[in-house]
Protein backbone atom coordinates (compact mmCIF):
# COMPACT_ATOMS: atom_id res chain seq x y z
CA UNK A 1 0.00 0.00 0.00
CA UNK A 2 1.40 3.40 -0.98
CA UNK A 3 1.79 6.29 1.46
CA UNK A 4 -1.03 8.12 -0.32
CA UNK A 5 -3.36 5.10 0.00
CA UNK A 6 -2.41 4.70 3.65
CA UNK A 7 -3.15 8.40 4.31
CA UNK A 8 -6.46 8.12 2.47
CA UNK A 9 -7.45 5.08 4.55
CA UNK A 10 -6.44 6.90 7.74
CA UNK A 11 -8.59 9.89 6.70
CA UNK A 12 -11.43 7.47 5.93
CA UNK A 13 -11.18 5.93 9.39
CA UNK A 14 -11.17 9.36 11.02
CA UNK A 15 -14.25 10.38 9.00
CA UNK A 16 -15.97 7.09 9.92
CA UNK A 17 -15.11 7.64 13.58
CA UNK A 18 -16.52 11.18 13.51
CA UNK A 19 -19.71 10.13 11.74
CA UNK A 20 -20.29 7.04 13.88
CA UNK A 21 -19.68 8.97 17.09
CA UNK A 22 -22.41 11.45 16.14
CA UNK A 23 -24.65 8.62 14.87
CA UNK A 24 -24.26 6.79 18.20
CA UNK A 25 -25.39 9.86 20.12
CA UNK A 26 -28.27 10.83 17.86
CA UNK A 27 -29.15 8.42 15.01
CA UNK A 28 -30.61 10.33 12.04
CA UNK A 29 -33.97 9.43 10.55
CA UNK A 30 -32.44 9.23 7.07
CA UNK A 31 -28.85 7.98 6.94
CA UNK A 32 -28.45 8.66 3.20
CA UNK A 33 -29.34 12.36 3.63
CA UNK A 34 -27.27 12.61 6.79
CA UNK A 35 -24.21 11.11 5.07
CA UNK A 36 -24.60 13.44 2.09
CA UNK A 37 -24.53 16.48 4.39
CA UNK A 38 -21.66 15.02 6.43
CA UNK A 39 -19.47 14.47 3.37
CA UNK A 40 -20.35 17.88 1.87
CA UNK A 41 -18.61 19.42 4.88
CA UNK A 42 -15.42 17.38 4.56
CA UNK A 43 -12.07 18.56 3.24
CA UNK A 44 -12.01 16.18 0.24
CA UNK A 45 -14.73 15.00 -2.20
CA UNK A 46 -16.96 12.17 -0.96
CA UNK A 47 -15.24 9.57 -3.21
CA UNK A 48 -11.99 10.16 -1.32
CA UNK A 49 -13.69 8.76 1.80
CA UNK A 50 -15.10 5.63 0.09
CA UNK A 51 -13.25 3.32 2.52
CA UNK A 52 -14.59 5.28 5.49
CA UNK A 53 -18.11 5.15 4.10
CA UNK A 54 -17.83 1.35 3.76
CA UNK A 55 -16.81 1.22 7.42
CA UNK A 56 -19.74 3.44 8.43
CA UNK A 57 -22.29 1.20 6.70
CA UNK A 58 -20.64 -1.97 8.02
CA UNK A 59 -20.53 -0.79 11.63
CA UNK A 60 -24.15 0.38 11.53
CA UNK A 61 -25.29 -2.91 9.97
CA UNK A 62 -23.37 -5.10 12.43
CA UNK A 63 -23.54 -2.87 15.53
CA UNK A 64 -25.83 -5.10 17.64
CA UNK A 65 -23.54 -8.13 17.21
CA UNK A 66 -20.37 -6.09 17.72
CA UNK A 67 -21.80 -4.53 20.88
CA UNK A 68 -22.77 -7.99 22.18
CA UNK A 69 -19.15 -9.10 21.75
CA UNK A 70 -17.83 -5.99 23.50
CA UNK A 71 -20.22 -6.65 26.41
CA UNK A 72 -18.88 -10.19 26.64
CA UNK A 73 -15.25 -9.08 26.59
CA UNK A 74 -15.40 -5.97 28.78
CA UNK A 75 -14.99 -7.78 32.09
CA UNK A 76 -15.63 -5.61 35.15
CA UNK A 77 -16.97 -2.80 32.95
CA UNK A 78 -20.58 -1.81 32.59
CA UNK A 79 -21.21 -1.35 28.88
CA UNK A 80 -23.06 1.93 29.50
CA UNK A 81 -20.00 3.35 31.28
CA UNK A 82 -17.62 2.83 28.35
CA UNK A 83 -16.72 6.26 26.96
CA UNK A 84 -18.66 6.82 23.72
CA UNK A 85 -15.52 7.69 21.77
CA UNK A 86 -13.81 4.48 22.96
CA UNK A 87 -16.89 2.44 22.10
CA UNK A 88 -16.93 3.96 18.62
CA UNK A 89 -13.22 3.20 18.11
CA UNK A 90 -13.76 -0.42 19.19
CA UNK A 91 -16.81 -0.83 16.95
CA UNK A 92 -14.79 0.39 13.99
CA UNK A 93 -11.82 -1.91 14.66
CA UNK A 94 -14.01 -4.91 15.43
CA UNK A 95 -15.98 -4.46 12.22
CA UNK A 96 -12.68 -4.50 10.31
CA UNK A 97 -11.38 -7.53 12.19
CA UNK A 98 -14.57 -9.56 11.87
CA UNK A 99 -15.78 -8.60 8.40
CA UNK A 100 -12.87 -7.15 6.41
CA UNK A 101 -10.57 -10.09 5.73
CA UNK A 102 -8.53 -7.85 3.39
CA UNK A 103 -7.16 -6.00 6.45
CA UNK A 104 -4.75 -7.79 8.81
CA UNK A 105 -6.21 -7.69 12.35
CA UNK A 106 -3.02 -6.17 13.79
CA UNK A 107 -3.44 -3.23 11.38
CA UNK A 108 -6.99 -2.66 12.66
CA UNK A 109 -5.73 -2.77 16.26
CA UNK A 110 -2.84 -0.38 15.56
CA UNK A 111 -5.18 2.04 13.80
CA UNK A 112 -7.60 1.87 16.75
CA UNK A 113 -4.77 2.65 19.18
CA UNK A 114 -3.70 5.61 17.02
CA UNK A 115 -7.30 6.89 16.93
CA UNK A 116 -7.53 6.56 20.71
CA UNK A 117 -4.32 8.59 21.11
CA UNK A 118 -5.77 11.29 18.87
CA UNK A 119 -9.37 11.39 20.14
CA UNK A 120 -9.52 9.86 23.62
CA UNK A 121 -7.52 9.99 26.84
CA UNK A 122 -4.28 8.24 27.73
CA UNK A 123 -5.98 5.46 29.71
CA UNK A 124 -8.23 4.44 26.83
CA UNK A 125 -5.38 2.87 24.91
CA UNK A 126 -4.92 -0.03 27.36
CA UNK A 127 -8.64 -0.75 27.62
CA UNK A 128 -9.18 -0.70 23.85
CA UNK A 129 -6.06 -2.78 23.21
CA UNK A 130 -7.15 -5.36 25.78
CA UNK A 131 -10.58 -5.83 24.23
CA UNK A 132 -9.28 -5.92 20.65
CA UNK A 133 -6.49 -8.36 21.55
CA UNK A 134 -9.09 -10.80 22.87
CA UNK A 135 -11.08 -10.42 19.65
CA UNK A 136 -7.91 -11.06 17.62
CA UNK A 137 -7.12 -14.20 19.63
CA UNK A 138 -10.60 -15.60 18.90
CA UNK A 139 -10.56 -14.93 15.15
CA UNK A 140 -8.87 -18.18 14.19
CA UNK A 141 -6.73 -16.57 11.48
CA UNK A 142 -3.24 -15.11 11.15
CA UNK A 143 -3.40 -11.68 12.77
CA UNK A 144 -0.58 -10.36 10.59
CA UNK A 145 -2.03 -11.30 7.20
CA UNK A 146 -4.89 -10.23 4.99
CA UNK A 147 -6.87 -13.05 3.39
Amino acid sequence: MSKAQFAQRRDGRVAALQYLFAWGMNPPKNIADDLRVFFENMEHPREYYAFGEELIHGVIEHQPGIDAQIKGLAHNWEFERIAKIDLTIMRLAMFEMLFRKDIPPVVSINEAIDLSKQFSNADAKRFINGILDRVKDNLGRDARKAE
